[in-house]
């Protein structure tokens, strides 16, 4: 393993791809370390997904324009608010990997980190996005990382994980504490690998934080309970006729979530007092892949949110009583599979093969969602997301900052800002037919190269 800091110039603009591409119209690139005086900052005005306003564009000029962060080739945009719509949002950061696609996306206190096809582990600064430097693994590609305090989980090519030390603010030294399994010299003399360990790639992690265990989830159909402090498994179990996809945790109550490629979502309870874990309920609506969970809690309800193959983000509500998860409907706007999800509050995101962003929100005291944004600029299928709440004030305006890579190899990072549902009692007189029929009618725009790639095969794993 090696580390590296202070590498600035590891990532560069997409210049070639945007001059052969016939952009959207909302979509804009930043230039590096420059900034020229032709090219309008991008601002967005989300329109939900049936638009029933219309939409005046500011006049940028009137936009005070703020300045890059140091050392870094990122390339900030100004905000503007309005209390006119639901949602804005615009792209402050767009970098092009020449390193291959990024598969996974954690964040921690102060650092954000990627895992990628390479064996590098990227860390950058919040929010500024000032990059602090690399792990480079010799263990194959990093699948699936994740943050918790000081520790840094990563998965990698050899089908093992690394834990890192990753607690430092001012500078990035990080520490490696173990890898899991532990080599035993003994066993190796009769086999090359652990009986603990998986046989293929882990494609998901999560912690429970009160156990202090690590779950994995394997393609080889497993999961696994991994105890940090001995370093060692205590539990492993078949949970799927297809690849484990996903895997989330009630923090509460330590359920665990798990979805397949064989269609279905899975909850486990560990059994008290043991290590050993019993599935008490399988949730199967379709045939379709499942490929991400989400989460969301409140002192409400508790909600499952999966993503599938066929567009569609099926929810599941806890009942209080009963503990059972009932199903609540789905979500329909994607054109193509949705390969991520993550919920905030009553936020939920969620990234697609069609190269779009979806934010919704549900409304309080019920399960009734509403999408308010679709989020245009990437040119692939959106791999992997993250966010963070950046700022919430007194009138209930959320800043989020949502981090995104797309299988065409680029990261961007957007700034959202949503405002509450009370804001959202607009003049009938406003609406208007021709912004209507436009904005239904937009569609994404993939790469030729991601087409091309996507009649050879399945690039989402």
């Amino acid at each position: 393993m090696e580390f590296h800091g202070d590498q600035k110039n590891l990532w560069s603009f997409k210049d070639e791809e945007r001059k052969s591409i016939k952009l959207p119209r909302r979509l804009s690139f930043g230039s590096n370390q420059q900034s020229s005086s032709s090219e309008a900052p991008s601002i967005h005005f989300a329109s939900a997904a049936r638009p029933s306003t219309a939409v005046s564009e500011p006049s940028i000029d009137a936009i005070p324009p703020r300045p890059m962060s140091p050392g870094t080739p990122w390339t900030l945009s100004p905000v503007r608010t309005s209390s006119s719509q639901p949602l804005l949002y615009h792209c402050i950061a767009s970098l092009h990997r020449h390193e291959g696609n990024i598969f996974s996306i954690t964040l921690s206190k102060n650092f954000i980190f990627t895992g990628s096809e390479s064996s590098r582990i990227h860390a950058w600064k919040q929010p500024d996005c000032t990059e602090i430097g690399y792990i480079k693994a010799t263990s194959g590609q990093v699948r699936a990382i994740l943050a918790y305090g000081r520790m840094l989980f990563t998965t990698h090519g050899d089908y093992k994980i690394r834990v890192w030390d990753a607690s430092s603010a001012e500078n990035f030294r990080p520490k490696k504490i173990t890898t899991l399994p532990q080599r035993n010299r003994f066993s190796n003399l009769f086999s090359k690998k652990s009986s603990q360990q998986h046989t293929d790639h882990i494609s998901c992690l999560a912690y429970n934080k009160e156990d202090k265990l690590l779950y994995t989830g394997s393609w080889d159909k497993s999961v696994k309970a991994w105890k940090i402090n001995e370093k060692r498994c205590v539990d492993s179990f078949i949970a799927h006729e297809g690849h484990v996809n996903g895997i989330v945790i009630n923090q509460e109550d330590g359920c665990v979530f798990t979805c397949s490629s064989d269609g279905s979502v899975k909850i486990w309870r560990r059994v008290f007092g043991e290590s050993s874990h019993i599935l008490t309920m399988t949730l199967k609506f379709q045939l379709s892949p499942v490929n991400a969970l989400a989460l969301s809690l409140s002192n409400s309800t508790t909600l499952l949110y999966s993503g599938s193959s066929d567009g569609l983000i099926k929810f599941w509500e806890k009942e209080k009583m009963s503990g059972r998860y009932n199903h609540g409907g789905f979500l329909q706007g994607h054109h193509f599979a949705v390969l991520c999800l993550v919920a905030l509050g009553e936020l939920i995101f969620s990234g697609s093969e069609d190269a779009t962003i979806r934010v919704w929100r549900r409304e309080e005291g019920n399960c009734l969602h509403s999408c308010l944004s679709v989020i245009e600029g990437h040119h692939g299928p959106v791999r992997c997301l993250a966010v963070s709440l950046e700022t919430e004030n007194v009138v209930r305006v959320k800043g989020l900052l949502v981090y995104s890579a797309s299988l065409d190899q680029t990261f961007k990072v957007w700034r959202v800002k949503v405002f509450p549902t009370e804001k959202l009692n607009l003049d009938e007189s406003t609406k208007d037919p021709q912004r209507e029929i436009l904005e239904c009618e937009t569609s994404p725009v993939l790469s030729p190269s991601w087409v091309e790639k996507k009649l050879q095969g399945n690039f989402f794993q």
